[in-house]
């Protein structure tokens, strides 16, 4: 494993334990260089899944995708890593439940909204503005409004 920090060759795993969701093995390492630590996470290789994107295109699944877009959609929100990376875990495994080995990007994008909108409105608002590509304010501000009358309604605005 090559160190993210001075980019040395050998390290020594500190920790290792498996996620809340035992899909993966969450180790934690030590630089033997600099002595720095760092995370990697360990994952069983599944049967490859295709993505079909909006123009019908296909391409394989990719987790690394959907881990960019939620890091970006939770930039600058009191939002840890582990919660990040628990989204991805669990859009991988809903979509791996279904027997198909092709899913819609739609249908990811949507399970990913669905994450956001319950760990923190503003990664959610964030995601579904790029993700649903509103073509102006008016449609941005209807999704807030709905937003914020489902949580007058909840009591917790």
């Amino acid at each position: 494993m090559k160190c993210p920090h001075c980019g040395y060759k050998e390290d020594k795993v500190v920790d290792s334990r498996a996620t809340a969701e035992e899909s993966a093995v969450r180790r934690r390492r030590e630089c033997l260089k600099c002595g720095k630590r760092f995370t990697t996470y360990e994952y069983i290789e599944e049967v490859s899944m295709m993505v079909i994107k909006k123009d019908n295109r296909r391409e394989p699944f990719d987790r690394k995708k959907i881990l960019a877009g939620v890091m970006k959609a939770c930039e600058k929100r009191p939002i840890s890593m582990e919660k990040m990376e628990d989204i991805v875990v669990q859009v991988e495994r809903s979509i791996q439940k279904k027997s198909d080995r092709e899913v819609s990007g739609a249908r990811i994008g949507e399970l990913v909204m669905e994450k956001l909108k319950a760990l923190d409105d503003v990664a959610y608002v964030r995601f579904a503005s790029v993700y649903r590509q509103f073509k102006d304010v008016g449609q941005f501000m209807v999704e807030l409004k709905d937003m914020l009358n489902k949580g007058k309604r909840k009591g917790t605005r």
